[in-house]
């Protein structure tokens, strides 16, 4: 089996000395076999802040273990809750839940208050949190009647949602009457109290339904406000306008909509201050109007911003940091700034802190006449006051007990009996909040016993830690001693670590480590033994990896994967795309070795993992595969710079499927006089998509493209558009003339015309010259 390594160590020194662990009597990992007595405590409870659902049965939770078994007790608001005599409230058997049934009769609000569970037994007494049980609301919006809103293209405009306040706080957000989310924007944006934020308005915002949500989660409702009417008219609409319909104090505001400097919409004035919780997200806020639309900056005046806990939200508006801390005080400022000026706000933030635990008291288990210690210390902001109860009594009314003294934070126990067993609360408490914890004084005198099971058997790879098992108990606490082999020879050698709750640690276990190792827990009330045994493993090994392929779309690929290991571990091989399961496809095949795929198309290409696992190890090793083919062929021909000679060619490449283009081929084909036939033009670098073409005359041009790389050359593109040139003078006469004679008295002159293209142009004729002998 694998093993999880202990965080805490204690190393031995190089000499022979024997492998023994003296262990101090606060160990925090030490647990009471639940055999014997105990005091109680607490394993589950309800959260401090319990908000119910009306609708279902409230439940209560107080769970408690003990020796004997605890009994459990309520009570509410202070007072002793008398659960039976409501018939609503039960006690689930054995356990210390209430279970209020409100479902059949009552209500949720008669039940509100502060409860606390007290778990007793005859060794102490348990106390949970002060529970404090509120159902969730969520109430509907009061009725309003919102006049429709009338202002000019340009001004700025706060819509309010103001919902009703809910338990939880209701999740705002604005929708129209089709329930669609409303845009929002730098210009457009919800502010953190739920109101709609308009830095200067446009035309396109007039609507008759700019509708605030208000989502409550726990009752899993959602109500919703009258709608809002807004229209957004221009200067000239709003001259007619006034004049024909409006009063002054119909019409909303009067500033003009020139553009304008920023000025702050929320928060107001120059500066503010914020207070938050230690460990919270603190939620800076800044929105502004202005026209052209403002852009948010932020900074902290005396320190730099946390680069790893700093967020932007809703456009900048919003700054938050997250787990804060009093190292986040300070001043942040924020700046909203446009082309006409800027404006600044400060917010003096200041962090506070609810009690945190610096070290939480542990359970203390002693034997009769040991001494020991209780530490309860709590940081906060303000600093938490430390008050100490035993049984759940303040500790200043409580029974008095020779062997207790307490020093602030700390109880020193000096010569303790079996009296001295009680559970000792420690709460730390200031004005943001408390911490409750309970820690049990437990005398006991108990021999060792070894709580591992006997013989167990641990398998570990080679060059691994080993760590062998040895939980055990005893009070006065056992030293614990290691030995190896049947003959009981002790462990001396420096390669061991010894953990405080007994394991024993081989660093980097060797085959030579294997056999029986032997624990042995001593105290002044005996000796406990027990036998575990270990086996070492050679390592699973890929001796064969799969390596790095190129194939061409089509084609087959394979990749090999042998794997070596012990030849006692059955592996499992496993191969993975991109970290996920193999496509389900029958091109896929996977044999003892090898990771086959036929027709291997684009969707294939990634890294191909090869997994091998047994119960001990995992070893894994990857290959990329690239697929590549010819590439697509080029398309969005296009001419330009048309004249008489040359022509610009320009084009858009096709992919070039993995391989890069190294080149392009332009042909051409002339429509006039070889319709269907495709001639070489040119050819230019693959990094090219532009070509100046050379022309002829009198020639119906149209152009293609085709790109080649390392695998081929696509196909051609479509052509282009047909381009024809202007006729010209022939540039070259006739080839290959001849004059031969057939009689004394004549010459025979032939040669090899010019052909349509060489033409330069329509009516080609020779023209006839005189010949003088």
């Amino acid at each position: 089996m694998q093993l999880k390594i202990m965080p805490k160590k204690k190393y031995l020194s190089a000499g022979r000395v024997p492998l023994v662990l003296f262990l101090c009597q606060m160990i925090s990992a030490l647990e009471v076999p639940l055999d014997l007595v105990q005091p109680p405590t607490i394993t589950q409870q309800s959260p401090k802040d319990y908000i119910i659902d009306p609708r279902e049965n409230i439940v209560i939770q107080c769970e408690a273990k003990g020796k004997p078994p605890p009994s459990f007790s309520w009570t509410r608001n202070g007072t002793h809750f008398d659960i039976d005599k409501d018939p609503l409230v039960t006690m689930r058997p054995g356990s210390g839940t209430l279970v209020i049934n409100i479902m059949s009769e009552g209500k949720a609000e008669t039940y509100e208050g502060v409860y606390q569970c007290t778990a007793r037994n005859e060794r102490g007494a348990a106390i949970s949190n002060n529970i404090v049980i509120r159902p969730s609301r969520s109430p509907l919006w009061t009725k309003e009647k919102l006049e429709p809103i009338t202002l000019r293209n340009g001004q700025s405009l706060v819509l309010p949602c103001r919902p009703p306040i809910g338990l939880p706080p209701a999740i705002i957000f604005w929708m129209d009457n089709s329930f669609q989310r409303l845009p929002q924007s730098e210009r457009v944006s919800q502010g953190l109290n739920g109101d709609l934020y308009f830095s200067n308005v446009l035309p396109e915002d007039t609507r008759e339904d700019y509708i605030c949500y208000a989502r409550f989660n726990h009752t899993q409702t959602i109500q919703q406000k009258q709608p809002i009417s807004v229209k957004v008219i221009s200067v000239d609409e709003l001259n007619d306008t006034i004049a024909a319909n409006l009063s002054d104090t119909e019409f909303y505001g009067a500033k003009s909509s020139k553009e304008r400097p920023p000025t702050l919409l929320t928060p107001e004035g120059n500066a503010s201050h914020k207070e938050e919780l230690r460990g919270n997200v603190l939620s800076l806020e800044c929105i502004a109007e202005g026209l052209p639309t403002p852009i948010i900056y932020w900074i902290k005046e005396d320190g730099t911003l946390p680069i790893n806990r700093t967020l932007y939200r809703n456009f900048k508006k919003t700054l938050q940091i997250t787990h804060v801390s009093e190292a986040d005080s300070g001043n942040y400022q924020c700046i909203a700034k446009n082309a006409l000026g800027a404006v600044h706000h400060t917010i003096s933030v200041t962090v506070k802190a609810a009690p945190y635990w610096i070290t939480a008291p542990q359970n203390l288990v002693l034997s009769p006449g040991e001494d020991g210690t209780l530490i309860c210390r709590a940081n906060g902001n303000p600093k938490p006051t430390i008050g100490w109860l035993t049984n759940g009594v303040p500790i200043e009314i409580a029974p008095d007990d020779p062997s207790r003294k307490i020093d602030g934070d700390t109880i020193i126990f000096t010569h303790v009996q079996e009296r001295s067993s009680a559970v000792y609360q420690c709460n730390a408490s200031n004005e943001y909040g408390y911490l409750l914890a309970n820690a049990f004084v437990n005398v006991l005198a108990e021999p060792p016993r070894i709580l591992t099971s006997a013989n167990t058997l641990y398998q570990v790879i080679a060059n691994r830690p080993a760590l062998l098992d040895c939980a055990f108990f005893g009070s006065p606490l056992p030293t614990i001693e290691w030995f190896k082999g049947a003959k009981g020879r002790a462990l001396h050698e420096d390669i061991y670590v010894l953990h405080e709750n007994g394991t024993l640690e081989i660093p980097v276990a060797q085959k030579d480590s294997t056999g029986t190792y032997t624990c042995v827990a001593r105290n002044k009330l005996g000796v406990a033994k027990n036998e575990v045994h270990l086996e070492i493993k050679d390592p699973t090994r890929i001796i064969k990896q799969p390596e790095y392929a190129v194939v061409q779309r089509g084609s087959k690929v394979s990749f090999e994967c042998k794997v070596k290991h012990d030849h006692t571990l059955i592996p499992t091989v496993m191969w993975l795309k991109d970290n996920g399961e193999l496509p389900s496809e029958k091109r896929f095949t996977v044999d003892k070795d090898h990771l086959v795929i036929t027709d291997v198309s684009d969707d294939d290409g990634g890294t191909y993992t090869c997994m091998a696992n047994t119960s001990l190890d995992d070893v894994s090793a990857s290959a990329v595969l690239r697929v590549v083919d010819v590439p697509n062929p080029p398309f969005d021909l296009e001419l330009t710079n048309q004249l008489d000679k040359n022509v610009q060619l320009t084009w858009t490449p096709g992919d070039d499927n993995n391989s890069p283009i190294t080149k392009f081929i332009i042909e051409y084909e002339d429509g006039m006089h070889e319709a269907g036939l495709w001639h070489h033009q040119a050819e230019v670098s693959g990094t090219q998509t532009t070509a100046q073409l050379k022309l002829s005359p009198y020639v119906n041009y149209s152009f293609r493209v085709m790109a080649e790389n390392n695998i081929g050359r696509s196909s051609p593109s479509e052509a282009s558009e047909q381009y024809l040139t202007k006729a010209a003078e022939p540039d070259q006469n006739p080839t290959a003339v001849e004059g031969l004679g057939t009689e004394p008295d004549n010459l025979v002159i032939t040669w090899k015309p010019l052909n349509g293209f060489e033409s330069n142009g329509p009516g080609l004729h020779t023209k006839k010259t005189k010949l003088y002998f």
